[in-house]
This record gives C-alpha cells, sequence and structure tokens, in this order.
C-alpha cells in the first residue's frame, strides 16, 4: 500500500501558459513526456463502495493498464493524505493486494456487481522539483474532462504530490507560485467530481460542519480541528462567490469566515498573540466589504418579507418598496464584488493551512485539560454577557447591540464546546440563546431599517406609504418582544442555568 500525500490546486484553463513558463515550474526536469490518461471509475448500480468512501479506477496510460483502489482521504483543506493499492489489470478484478481487511471485504463482496459509473480524460504533464538533498515533489499538471453520460465537466488542476520532504514543502512551493499565479487549494477528488455529475447533483452552499471536538483533545488540537471546519466551508465555497446564483454562496462564504474569526477570539487564551492577531484583522477586514450587504438582506428579510405578508391592502406599495431594496442591494453586492479578488483569497487559504498546521502550543500550563478550558471560557463570556445585560437596561441601543454580540458569542462557544457539555441540557440552552439572539436582532434590525427608510423617504415620497406601514406594523411586536428578552435574560444567564454548571467544580472554575 502507498499513502500518497498531496496539495491539489485549481486554476483557470487560461492560466496554464503563464503556469507551465514559471520560472519555478519551469526549474523542475521533466518526467518524460505528457501523456493522455483514459481513467473509468466503477461502483455498483446503487453505488456501495462510495458509501463507504471506496474508490475503485482502472487507467489506460499508452499501452500500460492499471487498477487502482483509493480510500477516503484525511483532508486538511487542499492538502491530502489517503491510502493506495495500484497494479497491473489484464480485464479482471483483483483485490488480493489491498492489505486493509474491512476494504477488502467490501471490495470482494462487491466485485461481481462492479460496472462503469462515469471517465475522466486528461492530458498529464509530469516534472519533478528537487530542492536540497531532502525534498522532492512531483509536479503534475491535469487537464481535461469529466464525463458521465451526456455530461461532462472540465478538470483543470495543478497536483503537488510529496515523494520526500515534509508536507510543509508542498505548502510553501504553493504559496511561491500562488504570488503570481491564480491558485487555490481544491480538496474535491475527481472522482467526487465525477460521482456529483453522475447523479446529478445540484451545488449547494457548503455550511460549518457541527464540532466534533472530543474529551482527549488539547485546546490546541481543538482549535486546530474547529478552524479547519470553517477553513473547508470557505474553500468550498470560494469558487462559486462570483458565479451565477450566487447569493447563498455568499452567504455560506461569509459565515464561515465569521465563524473562524469567532473561533479566533475563544481561543485567543492558548493560541500565539501575532497569529491571533493578524488572522482577525484580516477576517475582519474582509467582512468590512461586505457589511453593507448585510443591513440590507436584513431589512429584506427580517423587516419587510413578515410585514409584506400581513399588509394585503398595501400590496402594491410594498412590492415597489421591496424593488428599491432589491435595486440597493443589487449595487450593493456590485460594489461589495468589484473589490472582492479570488486569487487573494487563495493566497489567503494557503497561508492559513499553513499557519494552523504549524500552530505552536501557548498559553496556561492547565490548558491541556480541554474540558476545564471549555467551561473557564464559557464561564467568561457568560459573566461578559451578564454585564452587557446590566449596561443594556440603563443606556439605548448602543448597549443593545453590544448584548446581542456577547449572546451571540456565548451561543457560538457552546456550539463549539456542546460535544463536551450534558446533550439534553445544552440543546434547551441553545434554543434560549438563539430565541434570546433572534429577538434582540430583530429589534436591532428595525431600528437599523428605520433610519435607512427615513433616507430613501426623503429621496422618494412615493416610499413614504409603505415605509411608514413596516415600521407601525413592527413596532410594537418588535419592542414589546426585545423587552420580554431582555428580562429573559436574566434567567438565562444565571451561573446555575448554564449546562456546564454540573461539571464546573470539577475543573475548578469559577462562577
Amino acid at each position: 500500500m502507498a499513502n500518497e500525500i498531496e496539495l491539489k490546486l485549481a486554476l483557470p484553463p487560461d492560466a496554464l501558459p503563464a503556469l507551465r513558463s514559471h520560472p519555478l515550474i519551469a526549474a523542475c526536469t521533466p518526467q518524460g513526456r505528457p501523456v493522455t490518461l483514459d481513467n473509468t471509475y466503477y461502483d455498483t448500480v446503487d453505488l456501495a463502495l462510495r458509501r463507504h468512501r471506496i474508490a475503485v479506477r482502472t487507467r489506460k496510460a499508452g499501452r500500460r493498464m492499471l487498477q487502482t483502489v483509493k480510500a477516503a482521504a484525511v483532508s486538511t483543506g487542499g492538502l491530502s493524505s489517503r491510502p493506495e493499492w495500484e497494479q497491473p489489470f489484464s480485464g479482471g478484478f483483483d483485490f488480493s493486494a489491498v492489505d486493509d481487511p474491512a476494504i477488502r471485504e467490501q471490495l470482494e463482496r462487491h466485485a461481481a456487481a462492479l460496472v462503469p459509473v462515469f471517465t475522466t480524460r486528461f492530458r498529464r504533464e509530469t516534472r519533478l522539483r528537487a530542492q536540497g538533498a531532502d525534498t522532492r515533489v512531483l509536479v503534475m499538471i491535469d487537464h481535461g474532462t469529466v464525463v458521465a453520460g451526456e455530461h461532462e465537466s472540465p478538470i483543470c488542476e495543478l497536483e503537488l504530490e510529496l515523494v520526500e520532504g515534509h508536507p510543509l514543502d508542498l505548502i510553501d512551493f504553493a504559496l511561491r507560485l500562488a504570488e503570481d499565479l491564480p491558485l487555490r487549494p481544491d480538496d474535491v477528488s475527481k472522482a467526487e467530481r465525477g460521482f456529483a455529475l453522475h447523479l446529478g447533483t445540484t451545488l449547494r452552499p457548503l455550511h460549518v460542519e457541527p464540532s466534533a471536538l472530543r474529551p482527549d483533545m488539547t485546546p490546541a488540537d481543538a482549535f486546530r480541528s474547529l478552524a479547519f471546519a470553517a477553513f473547508r466551508a470557505w474553500q468550498g465555497n470560494l469558487p462559486h462567490v462570483t458565479g451565477k446564483d450566487a447569493d447563498g454562496f455568499i452567504r455560506a462564504f461569509r459565515a464561515a469566515q465569521r465563524r473562524l474569526r469567532a473561533r479566533i477570539g475563544l481561543f485567543a487564551p492558548v493560541l500565539p498573540e501575532d497569529f491571533a492577531a493578524r488572522w482577525r484583522k484580516a477576517l475582519r477586514d474582509g467582512a468590512a466589504r461586505f457589511a453593507g450587504l448585510n443591513a440590507l438582506e436584513a431589512l429584506r428579510e427580517t423587516v419587510l418579507a413578515p410585514a409584506r405578508k400581513a399588509g394585503a391592502e398595501h400590496a402594491a406599495a410594498l412590492e415597489r418598496l421591496l424593488d428599491h431594496v432589491d435595486a440597493e442591494r443589487a449595487r450593493t453586492r456590485a460594489q461589495a464584488m468589484a473589490s472582492f479578488d479570488p486569487d487573494a483569497q487563495g493566497r489567503m487559504l494557503l497561508a492559513l493551512m499553513r499557519d494552523l498546521l504549524t500552530l505552536p502550543a501557548a498559553g496556561r500550563a492547565h490548558a491541556a485539560d480541554l474540558s476545564g478550558f471549555a467551561v473557564e471560557r464559557l464561564e467568561a463570556l457568560r459573566r461578559d454577557a451578564r454585564r452587557r445585560l446590566r449596561r443594556a437596561r440603563e443606556s439605548g441601543p448602543t448597549s443593545l447591540r453590544a448584548l446581542r454580540r456577547a449572546i451571540r458569542r456565548l451561543r457560538l462557544a457552546t456550539e463549539d464546546f456542546a460535544t463536551l457539555l450534558p446533550k439534553k441540557a445544552v440543546a434547551r440552552y441553545l434554543k434560549a440563546l438563539s430565541g434570546l439572539e433572534r429577538a434582540l436582532g430583530d429589534a436591532l434590525d428595525l431600528e437599523a431599517a428605520r433610519a435607512r427608510l427615513a433616507g430613501w423617504c426623503e429621496r422618494d415620497a412615493m416610499l413614504r406609504e409603505p415605509a411608514a406601514f413596516v415600521s407601525g406594523w413592527h413596532a410594537r411586536r418588535v419592542t414589546r418582544r426585545a423587552r420580554r428578552a431582555v428580562r429573559e435574560a436574566d434567567a438565562l444567564l444565571r451561573g446555575k442555568a448554564a449546562p456546564w454548571s454540573t461539571i464546573r467544580s470539577a475543573h475548578g472554575a469559577a462562577a
């Protein structure tokens, strides 16, 4: 069995000439002539092997025929490691060389039912990069198509495969290339793309995976796990942010970056200060680009949509207001995307990948205990929310906004540490936090909407009627709900109500 460690990078086809002529690529030693590879992927009719994350492929390269079995990759962004078994193919499948018993058992069980599912055909140029005595990297440029029935999808990627050296050598090389080329890490394999094409799977926004923390992790390992979950969503949505029907991908892209920034803040006590400061700033600057779009989406979905359902007698006027909002949203989105640089995002992802893989342990000695660290951080966030609550009772909307941010930080942290806490108690707590955050958000969204609507009405008198109806329809309901939420927050934010209260004494965290 071989164990591939590779970094796959996507690039647009029109960048191929620049890639081939790049000094770092030109300096690599060609490994034979370019070759056309014809690959056929097999599975059962109901895709039984795919359910077990096993791929079976035959490959024709010139006169040679090869059989390859690949198992699920352990992927860190675009950097992946996967077990692979390759041998000559003479017309019949032979899985006797697969030395993983569970994988071989699945293969042999379904061998007689394997049928062709899709094909890939691409031209591969292979070069070898040797740096010093201990680093060798295969550089493969693939350009072609995936074909499933009448459907096809282009292939254009650069694969860096580690022959000898350290995985960071792949990332460092990619970072140097990305200074001049539009490269971005991409861990979607050709097999995954082929199965998606075969199934006619519609592309959907990729959301951040739920937390999978375990008590035996250190805080540094826990952060790395959570950060890479947000990384994968950031990376997976990036290719579609500038395409057609991109609204959902833009929202998921922004959500992934916001979640990563929140996780950096949550784990700041055990992260190097320069890492936390640098990435929080980079992510904050990126979020600022979409701030206006966020406000308009809240105006449309939280303020206008519910009022529109209740205002049948104002239907025409409300439709005119909705058209105005959509025009403003389109204009704001165009402005945001004008400054959006996918190439820079690719470089950021590569740099973040490297930083996460080399992240040293930091912080206090007791931080080796993840459960204790979780209790301490959740307690700190709970106390901060209580302080914000006291101020909100005494002050105006600014304090209410600060309270909502504090509640949101506590909710996100509780979600991240949920696997370490009592299941039923944490579910109830998260439901209550979400309701509180939503009530405060509705009140703040209405306040912001009123200010924006007032400005529009000054310039367009035709918007006054629907704006007045929307404000009036929401006023009592939202204000009453926000006041009730502030009252309910007091009980929710007491120490005994927290789902970690039962484990607090075991770890010595103060209430």
